[in-house]
């Protein structure tokens, strides 16, 4: 199992996000892609559109299997990242950096009740 960033939260569908400066950068986890296999294309929402926490706001499809990918947060998409919409392997090959998936101005707050590395790591062994 690949090391677990503790500098940002998980939920139990396999998404990491990150607080950077009030807004939060969203992507799958390590455990998510490798269960996937090799990531074929990626659909995400454009910006500006509202997307809603625990709801699917994209899609990641592998070789295997097409999976929705859940808002960890209420709000408004800021941005996406099309370098991964153009290169869809970048979220096997760097899922905490490059692969990520979209930027999002949350509503109200920030991450709220998400789960810590540790909590995450618990939940994937």
């Amino acid at each position: 199992m690949a090391q677990l960033p503790d500098d940002r939260q998980y939920t139990a569908e396999h998404e990491w996000a990150k607080d950077d400066g009030g807004r939060i950068v969203v992507g799958i986890t390590y455990y998510a892609q490798d269960q996937l296999g090799d990531v074929v294309f990626v659909g995400l929402p454009e910006p500006g559109s509202e997307v809603t926490a625990g709801e699917p706001l994209g899609e990641v499809e592998s070789t295997k299997s097409v999976s929705d990918v859940y808002s960890p947060v209420t709000g408004r998409v800021a941005e996406k990242n099309l370098a991964v919409e153009q290169n869809p392997e970048l979220i096997n090959s760097d899922p905490y950096g490059k692969g990520w998936l979209v930027v999002i101005e949350p509503a109200e707050g920030g991450l709220g009740e998400l789960m810590d590395a540790e909590a995450y790591g618990q939940l994937t062994e």
